[in-house]
């Protein structure tokens, strides 16, 4: 598999979507133990309503495609991790608009942007037991991927492993956002709830490409 088209992308987001409703129960359960407990509910109705854009869409540019996907989020979870989610997906959008199929390089690109655009808009940067926890890494796992030339079974493999160790710094971090961050030092050794739904982002596109 070189590329992901556009197919490729809707069917990405519908493995998302699946993957948080499959998770729903956990993700509430994770985030009632530090937060207000609607963490499953916001990213299974963000996905749902995110695969339905995507199945009825009509866009060729893979870019544009990702774009508006954030947009129904962001129209339709109008929470925290739902926004940022949002702004992720239109930021890693606009950043390979013009690209009908999306490439090791193109991935990079696109998970670069999506997590930039994240902490730019959560004033977040990695160590602060947050969702970039897990993003940032799985996005430099893809880049580096990207700069030695591997396949993209390859480089989200790389991105997978990643993601997964990012989660588990992140347990051992002291929260500095959100509600948990009132715990300070008891919140190390807590799971952070919006970096295992960051893993589940990240799951459904490693899926997909390693099932292709």
């Amino acid at each position: 598999m070189e590329a992901l088209g556009v197919a490729d992308l809707k069917a990405i987001v519908g493995r998302i979507a699946a993957i948080m409703s499959e998770h729903r129960d956990e993700l509430v359960r994770l985030d009632g133990a530090v937060g207000d407990g609607d963490l499953g509910l916001v990213m299974e109705k963000g996905f749902q309503s995110a695969r339905a854009e995507a199945e009825a869409s009509t866009e060729t540019d893979a870019g544009k495609l990702l774009l508006r996907v954030g947009m129904r989020i962001a129209r339709d979870a109008p929470s925290t991790m739902g926004t940022l989610t949002a702004t992720g997906f239109m930021a890693g959008g606009k950043a390979v608009t013009g690209h009908t199929s999306l490439g090791t390089a193109e991935m990079a690109a696109f998970f670069d942007a999506f997590v930039t655009g994240i902490m730019q808009r959560g004033k977040a940067k990695p160590g602060e037991k947050t969702v970039v926890d897990v993003l940032y890494p799985a996005a430099q796992a893809l880049k580096e991927a990207a700069g030695a030339g591997k396949t993209l079974e390859e480089a989200f493999r790389a991105c997978r492993a990643a993601a997964s160790e990012g989660l588990t710094r992140s347990t051992e971090a002291m929260a500095q956002h959100g509600r948990v961050a009132y715990y300070q030092e008891q919140s190390r050794g807590k799971v952070d709830p919006g970096s295992v739904a960051g893993t589940y982002i990240v799951q459904g596109f490693c899926d997909h490409v390693q099932a292709r």
